[in-house]
């Protein structure tokens, strides 16, 4: 039998059928939602500190062999990465870095410190509250027993001595050049325009790395210094060994963090790498 129903009727009917087959997007589908979102976005970040040993690091001690960690120099305590010197009777110039197995070339490395304690004795006056991250390494495996530093750009983490002002993320260069303003920076180091952070305050620090385009030093968030071209001096002993082909722009290369005579933490040293 043939009805005819009225086309308001049949307007009102698929839009109850619509209605009901719609599920309701509620408040812990938003909550999920969003975590997973953070979840992706925290999976990029690699831990290159696990907060339980040294996996994946290995020393390179001035007067030592490379992976020979002199006087228990690096150690994990309390699920921090520590440069301690209380093995030491002095210093003696055994400048240190803790190298990550793996090069990179364009990422964001984020670390976390603070500095503790008396330098230890014998240590340099302008080394006091001082340390650094090493960018664009040279290979360790290629350094000399008796080198000092990895041909890098440093990055120069400094903490506060009474009121003096001193800031920190600074930029220093052994065996490398930058360019800033378009021109070709040859002096040692350059001051970032971060505060203070004096005590043993914790600082978070970010450092964004684009091969040989762009450095950015962040602090807090804040970018305090910024420079670009990253290169080796061809008028240092060390940088001409690794020239090849007359090419001087650094692309990547290794990551190591210092110890220059006082003691500190890190409890963050994390990347995520970034595209091309």
């Amino acid at each position: 039998m043939k009805t005819n129903f009225p086309f308001a009727t049949i307007t009102l009917m698929i839009l109850v059928v619509s209605i009901g087959l719609t599920s309701p997007v509620t408040a812990q589908d938003k909550n999920e939602s969003s975590q997973s979102t953070d979840q992706r976005t925290d999976s990029q970040w690699i831990q290159l500190f696990n907060g339980k040993d040294m996996t994946g690091w290995k020393p390179k001690i001035r007067g030592a062999e490379f992976g020979e960690n002199w006087k228990n120099t690096f150690r994990v305590e309390d699920g921090l990465l520590k440069v301690r010197y209380d093995q030491y009777d002095e210093f003696d110039n055994r400048f240190g870095h803790l190298f990550y197995k793996d090069n990179f070339s364009h990422y964001v490395l984020r670390l976390e410190y603070r500095f503790v304690g008396d330098q230890v004795k014998g240590g340099p006056g302008w080394a006091r509250r001082n340390s650094g991250a090493m960018l664009h390494g040279q290979d360790p495996s290629t350094m000399t027993k008796e080198q000092k530093f990895p041909v890098s750009i440093e990055v120069q983490l400094l903490g506060g001595e009474g009121n003096e002002k001193r800031s920190t993320l600074n930029l220093c260069t052994p065996g490398t050049n930058v360019v800033m303003d378009n021109q070709l920076v040859r002096r040692h180091c350059t001051s970032s325009s971060s505060k203070t952070y004096a005590g043993d305050q914790w600082v978070t620090c970010e450092i964004e790395v684009k091969g040989s385009q762009v450095i950015r030093h962040k602090v807090d968030g804040q970018v305090v210094l910024e420079y670009q071209k990253p290169q080796l001096d061809d008028r240092d002993a060390e940088a001409k060994k690794l020239i090849k082909d007359g090419n001087l722009m650094l692309e990547g290369g290794s990551i190591s963090l210092q110890s220059e005579s006082h003691p500190l933490d890190f409890r963050k040293v994390e990347l995520k790498v970034l595209d091309h």
